[in-house]
């Protein structure tokens, strides 16, 4: 079968998708300038090198996601979801701003980093679920995988120019500059949205205010042993792999001594990798099962080379594979679950799937920085290349037991 451009891209044909990508991707922009910039902060700046610290940053950014999901996905299902993210973004662009304004004062501590970083993360858990489920809305389920797979694209597109533009600035400028960018940025799509035609959303049912909702997707996804397994499969790669802050921040601070441009140059390598493997979704009609257990296994090898890189282009070869094989493994995910669930659960169903990949990071940060601190960064590596082994042989055996993916395959025809 040709797939062409007008395949890859087909979301943009409408008015809505293409103004929401638009203002989407420059707040990615900002997104990645912050994200390159904390971690250098914390890693240079407030600590001697400490790993440890970067995990637990990253451990308090996204344990909300887990934390709050008694209430994140049941506001996604509840509330207008247009509105929800207009509130959700403002938030999120008014930290970033504060977090910018105390480091170029030059008061910022490592506490306050703490502080900041459990914040952002409480009010992304609140966006994340309702910002999946919202693409729904925008293109409709019948080019939802490819509307999934184009805002993976997006967001590296946005990985590639922001770490490296962050780079810059902190060398010229200061990592506060950098923070404060990224408040700038989340403008963007809160204007974005505004924008949007709400006559030609396709918004689905909203479900009534009732206790014991969250319980009600528990019960759900307990019957649902294809979605138990996908999230055992995601609790396993995103503890545990989906570390790349420390992956990147200590090969490229104390095993290659590269400076500022050098470890965001690295950050814009590794999203050459995750660009193209949400580009390859986007030419898929479908999201399959199959693509699950690639992304795992070959995530695995790539942190396996990256693990035992000789030399700092090496390495950047390695991201490169482990970008391509992340995003095959969370875009299927995202679009299988979403397409297998009934609309009026997709919003419990998407924040127990965030939950479950990033609330596993509070255990998994840590543990990966204590052993990039003991051991040395390659052997933190070797931890995220189990998991990712781990996780594709989770995946082969929900297979076997589910008659070879038939009940994947059967959930995405609903």
């Amino acid at each position: 079968m040709r797939v062409g451009a007008i395949g890859v891209f087909r979301s943009l044909r409408g008015f809505n998708y293409r103004v929401w990508i638009i203002g989407a991707f420059v707040s990615n922009i900002g997104t990645w300038i912050q994200a390159t910039a904390q971690d250098w902060l914390v890693l240079t700046r407030l600590t001697h090198h400490d790993a440890s610290a970067v995990g637990i940053v990253l451990g308090l950014q996204f344990g909300p996601q887990f934390l709050l999901l008694p209430w994140t996905g049941g506001a996604a299902d509840r509330l207008n979801q247009h509105k929800l993210l207009m509130v959700t973004q403002a938030v999120m662009g008014t930290l970033a701003l504060g977090l910018g304004l105390l480091t170029v004062a030059g008061v910022v501590r490592l506490w306050q980093v703490y502080v900041f970083a459990f914040l952002f993360g409480s009010a992304a858990a609140f966006d994340a679920p309702v910002r999946q489920t919202f693409v729904a809305e925008l293109v409709g389920d019948g080019d939802l995988h490819n509307a999934v797979s184009l805002n993976s694209t997006s967001f590296n597109l946005a990985r590639m120019i922001g770490p490296a533009v962050s780079g810059v600035i902190i060398a010229d400028g200061g990592t506060g500059w950098a923070f404060l960018a990224n408040g700038v940025s989340f403008a963007a799509v809160v204007m974005s949205l505004g924008f949007l035609r709400l006559g030609d959303l396709d918004p689905h049912a909203r479900v009534t205010r009732a206790k014991g909702n969250f319980i009600e997707g528990l019960r759900y996804v307990r019957g649902r042993p294809d979605l138990i397994a996908i999230l055992a499969m995601l609790f396993l790669f995103g503890t545990f792999g989906l570390n790349f802050p420390i992956f990147i921040s200590t090969m490229a601070v104390t095993v290659f001594h590269a400076d500022a441009r050098g470890y965001g140059v690295l950050s814009s390598v590794m999203a050459v990798g995750t660009v193209a493997g949400a580009l390859f979704g986007a030419g898929r009609r479908e999201a399959g099962f199959g693509s699950l257990l690639a992304g795992a296994g070959v995530f695995g090898i790539g942190c396996t080379l990256a693990a035992l890189a000789p030399g700092y282009w090496w390495f950047a070869g390695a991201l490169v594979v482990m970008g391509a094989a992340t995003l095959t493994f969370t875009n299927t995910t995202n679009s299988l679950m979403q397409l297998s669930t009934e609309p009026a659960m997709r919003g419990r169903v998407m924040a127990l799937r965030v939950g479950v990949a990033l609330g596993g990071t509070p255990i998994g940060a840590p543990l990966i920085g204590l052993v990039a601190d003991r051991f040395g960064p390659r052997w933190a590596l070797g931890v995220g290349a189990a998991s990712g082994f781990a996780a594709a042989a989770v995946g082969v055996y929900a297979a076997v037991r589910l008659k070879r993916g038939a009940v994947f395959a059967a959930g995405t025809r609903r």
